[in-house]
């Protein structure tokens, strides 16, 4: 088959299945060493028993990531002050990015109650752009290079002929055979980009995809895989291995890239859930040693749920009633685990090890300062 125009509508996408055998034996070789490194991350995640340490953290640096390689670029600063707001205003783009997370989590949700689906996809995509979204109806769409304008690629055109190939997306992502999720998910996601059935949207949403198809498989069981990192440090491969897929059908470099990325960033994400928990116990300890009248698991798990935290977080987690929530955190605060800022009238307590931790590359952090019987006994 001949290559397709980029200024013309592929309408002649391939279904999937892709027409060869895809598992080749650099794919199976890759595959091997992704999935040890998915069952690593899942034990991981086991070490930290209030999972909402990890479903509010990790995927807020996943929403960060994703946004950026669409341009919108925040900061894990803004993006967790903005997570812990009540109010309305602050950061456009981390707004846009939470909204990436909220997806990520309703599309997890989902999962419970039906599979995988292509409304799964328009609902993510509705979500991720505050709007009703559905396919494109009009024809126009082409994605073109960045920086000369070239146009490098026409997606599929016609509102029917869009849901028909997204039909033949969702049997795929529910087919059942012997294929291994990983490589489906991979498949998946090529497809899903190049059919690009949404106006705006469409590589947010697909990258929310790829962690659900593999909670799906059951290789995760919370959406902590933060392969958006991966990406967005390989932007150029992404794009040059989707194009090659589509020009001349090599899959299997595009493949070998996915699961490389799933190896690596599981990897990764498993070493900083860790460097989690090794904060976690050395805060407690410091906490037990240097204001123990207030020490409790709750209001330890409150702190590393949400690193910006208002008084109304611990109320929320019942961890205490809003006086007592309030002397807690100003200890906290006189001991060295959280720093106060004033925000307008509220006030806002920042767990400043732990934004360390999140905003590094690296996986350590320093530690609290020894207690004196003196600064104890305060």
């Amino acid at each position: 088959m001949m290559p397709p125009d980029p200024k013309s509508a592929y309408n002649n996408l391939p279904s999937l299945p892709p027409p060869l055998d895809v598992e080749t034996k650099a794919v199976l070789k890759r595959c091997v060493t992704a999935r040890a490194a998915i069952a690593e991350l899942r034990r991981a995640g086991e070490l930290i028993p209030d999972q909402s340490v990890l479903v509010n953290t990790i995927p807020l640096l996943e929403a960060k990531d994703s946004s950026e390689i669409e341009n919108i670029v925040t900061t894990n600063d803004a993006l967790f002050r903005e997570a812990s707001q009540a109010e309305d205003g602050g950061d456009p783009a981390a707004k846009e990015a939470l909204r990436y997370r909220s997806a990520l989590y309703s599309g997890y949700q989902s999962l419970k109650s039906r599979p995988l689906t292509s409304r799964t996809a328009i609902e993510i995509c509705s979500e991720i752009k505050g709007v009703q979204m559905d396919v494109r109806k009009t024809p126009g769409t082409q994605l073109k290079n960045s920086f000369t304008g070239e146009v490098i690629y026409t997606p599929p055109e016609g509102a029917d002929r869009l849901r028909e190939m997204l039909s033949n997306w969702e049997r795929f992502a529910n087919a059942e055979d012997d294929l291994d999720p990983l490589v489906r998910m991979a498949i998946l996601h090529y497809q899903f980009e190049a059919i690009h059935p949404f106006l705006d949207g469409n590589g947010r949403t697909g990258r929310i995809l790829n962690i659900l198809v593999l909670i799906q498989a059951g290789l995760l069981d919370i959406p902590t895989l933060y392969l958006s990192r991966h990406i967005v440090r390989s932007k150029g491969d992404y794009y040059r291995l989707l194009q090659g897929v589509t020009l001349r059908g090599e899959w299997e470099p595009w493949i070998v890239y996915i699961l490389t990325g799933v190896e690596t960033t599981a990897t990764w994400t498993n070493t900083r859930i860790r460097a989690i928990r090794d904060l976690m116990l050395h805060t407690t300890d410091h906490m037990r040693s240097a204001a123990p009248k207030i020490y409790s698991r709750e209001l330890i798990e409150a702190i590393f749920a949400q690193p910006y935290v208002r008084i109304q977080h611990l109320i929320d987690a019942r961890v205490a009633e809003r006086h007592a929530a309030s002397r807690y955190l100003k200890q906290l605060a006189d001991i060295g685990v959280l720093h106060e800022e004033k925000r307008g009238r509220d006030k806002l307590f920042v767990h400043r090890k732990y934004m360390q931790l999140l905003g590094s590359d690296e996986h350590t952090f320093e530690l609290y300062p020894a207690v004196t019987t003196k600064a104890k006994s305060r």
